[in-house]
């Protein structure tokens, strides 16, 4: 089976190095690719590996009986196999579905103070039990997010090396446009990328097969997997309710109006008995959730409306595998996004901000005359972005960039279905360019 390399490798190297390392724990959605990142850098840096898995070995939930103490938890692991070897400063020890024994993260203090081995924690939905984990190791660890892939890692999954990235962001910092042939492949890759989504076994099988076979089918398994462990967490009324959020995210983007409308969701709905649904979903990584400015100003923080906000999957390809089967054959054989494109682009747009480590916020003036799909900012200036999914015109933007009741705003950017390009204070960029956006306006600020 193909490795394919993740941004984590690099950090899980450099976390090895500090001296002074806290345990860690990598949180995110199920089957994004942890435990498979961990265990090829523990293979590749560790003489000996500690694996435990608190679903598929539940036993080890009792390793904790006779306190959190570094010798006390190795003395009944090696009770529980005495052919686990605990070398001091050459082993790792790994505590993995770590959602089903948030306990064990009390003892990351001690480890630490012991300081002899070095010790990683995952797990998906960990946001549900975060609380609980965050107060048991306050202090004592530090987090990384993992996300599917991104297009830049699913770039280095078709083969390309760094150079081509490096290069592309030459392109837009000296908004100097792409060539057609360059334009064409990255197109199509997008394209690609966009059907497909980022979850790591479906890449790998379009990488091993070269075509879109089975994707699907193991996308609507990957689905499948989500609502069987919201059944698995979920108990009682609020079960029902999260999947029937779950379930309407995609009729839902595909309209005019993207705002999630919870009284679309069931009879009767009300925002005040789905609020823990939204957040719940989003705690587990499952969606992403861009929330509604009160106005378009700085700061962005607390300028917000919790009632207004739009849904997006964490993972576009996903929110493709649950189109319509016409629209799906349609897709994959023609790559035609049909009806759906504005939806799938401003999907993928979120994901990629998120990827970066944005929040997402969106702008909606009460007449409807003014909407702005996300925002960003740079240390003194507000930024719209507009994802387009052809070319078109952004009135909007405009507005934004021209009006001077709108002092924080100076500039504003455009992903759409063309070449890099500025005008009226507008930076134009192909939608492939949308994961190098935090890199290019570190550049800005730089300049």
């Amino acid at each position: 089976m193909i490795y394919l390399k993740r941004k984590i490798d690099e950090y899980l190297v450099n976390w090895k190095k500090d001296n002074n390392k806290m345990p860690l724990i990598v949180k995110g959605a199920r089957q994004v690719g942890k435990t498979e990142s961990i265990k090829k850098f523990a293979e590749n840096n560790y003489e000996n590996v500690i694996y435990i898995n608190f679903v598929e070995e539940p036993i080890y939930k009792g390793i904790t009986a006779d306190g959190y103490k570094t010798d006390a938890i190795i003395k009944i692991m090696s009770r529980i196999d005495p052919l686990k070897v605990f070398t001091p400063y050459k082993t790792l020890i790994f505590f993995d579905e770590l959602q089903d024994f948030p306990d064990i993260t009390t003892a990351l203090k001690f480890f630490k103070l012991d300081g002899r081995f070095d010790v990683i924690c995952s797990g998906s939905l960990l946001g549900i039990n975060y609380r609980i984990i965050e107060s048991n190791s306050v202090g004592y660890k530090v987090d990384y997010e993992m996300n599917s892939l991104d297009f830049e890692e699913f770039l280095w999954a078709k083969g390309y090396s760094d150079d081509v990235v490096r290069d592309m962001l030459k392109h837009m910092c000296e908004l100097k446009p792409f060539n057609d042939v360059d334009m064409k492949i990255f197109n199509d890759l997008f394209l690609d990328y966009a059907i497909l989504g980022g979850m790591p076994a479906v890449v790998r099988l379009y990488i091993e097969n070269g075509t879109f076979e089975k994707t699907l089918e193991l996308q609507k398994q990957l689905i499948l997997d989500y609502k069987e462990d919201v059944r698995k967490y979920v108990v009682g009324l609020d079960q029902t309710r999260i999947l029937n959020v779950f379930n309407h995210i995609a009729p839902q983007l595909a309209k005019e109006n993207k705002k999630f409308q919870i009284t679309k969701v069931g009879k009767n709905a009300r925002f005040a008995d789905y609020r823990g649904c939204i957040e719940w979903l989003k705690d587990s990584g499952v969606i992403n959730v861009c929330y509604g400015l009160n106005y378009p100003e700085l700061p962005l923080k607390g300028n917000y409306d919790l009632n207004k906000y739009k849904i997006y999957f964490f993972d576009t390809g996903l929110l493709v595998a649950q189109l319509d089967e016409e629209a799906q054959l349609d897709l994959r054989a023609n790559k035609n996004l049909g009806v759906y494109k504005g939806a799938l682009y401003e999907n993928i747009a979120a994901e990629a901000l998120v990827k970066q480590s944005y929040e997402l916020y969106y702008y909606k003036r009460n007449d409807a005359t003014l909407e702005q799909d996300f925002f960003v900012r740079d240390i003194d200036s507000l930024i719209p972005l507009e994802v387009k999914a052809n070319r078109g015109t952004s009135k909007s933007l405009d507005t934004l960039i021209s009006n001077d009741k709108y002092e924080d705003i100076k500039y504003g950017i455009k992903f759409a279905k063309s070449n890099i390009g500025y005008k009226d204070n507008i930076y134009t960029f192909p939608h492939f360019c949308m994961f190098l956006l935090k890199r290019y306006l570190n550049f800005k600020m730089e300049k």
